[in-house]
């Protein structure tokens, strides 16, 4: 099984290692570098993070993890994992 960060994500992730490195490189490395690691280990068990309560209509492939404040929403397909948007916890949880 293979992940793939879809280009929003990669955005978002971006975006949060900027505004954390406003205060702190390092801190914003070990964010930035403990997410992408979590991302990587769904190829051995993508099912082990609950399914994402806000998608509407999901049919059990949507599923989402949340790690220092930020929600990492992710689709499983056959054999791919696509990890489709990265948030902070505060903001709306909904697409726009």
């Amino acid at each position: 099984m293979v992940v793939v960060w879809s280009d929003r994500a990669k955005a978002d992730l971006q975006k949060a290692y900027d505004y954390i490195a406003l205060d702190s490189v390092k801190n914003a490395s070990l964010v930035r570098d403990t997410l992408i690691d979590l991302t990587a280990e769904l190829a051995a068990d993508p099912e082990k993070y609950p399914l994402d309560k806000f998608k509407e209509g999901n049919n059990g492939k949507w599923r989402a993890l949340e790690k220092y404040h930020y929600r990492i929403s992710y689709r499983v397909t056959k054999d791919l994992i696509r990890i489709a948007r990265m948030r902070h916890t505060k903001r709306s949880p909904y697409w726009y």
